[in-house]
């Protein structure tokens, strides 16, 4: 039997990837600044108080981040999600 570990997928949609958490709860890691040069990081109109790269808290469900440009995202239950696309 051969298996590739590499050939499996992280789950992602447009705005970024997401792995279930340990503890069935969720969180948002900003892996992308938008280029860092827009001020604060603010989530849910609310300055992001995590560094970029670690995971913060978070509720299920859609959201907005903003730097320098507002964009909606979707968090899904019990995951760690990595919001790392500003793009179109």
């Amino acid at each position: 039997m051969v298996s590739c570990l590499a050939c499996e997928r992280t789950p992602r949609d447009l705005r970024g990837s997401y792995t279930g958490s340990r503890d069935g709860k969720s969180y948002l890691i900003v892996a992308d600044d938008n280029g860092g040069g827009c001020g604060p990081i603010e989530v849910d109109g609310k300055i992001w108080a995590y560094a970029k790269g670690t995971p913060g808290p978070i509720g299920p469900g859609w959201h907005h981040i903003k730097c320098g440009e507002e964009i909606e995202f979707r968090v899904p239950a019990g995951v760690v999600y990595s919001f790392d696309y500003w793009g179109p």
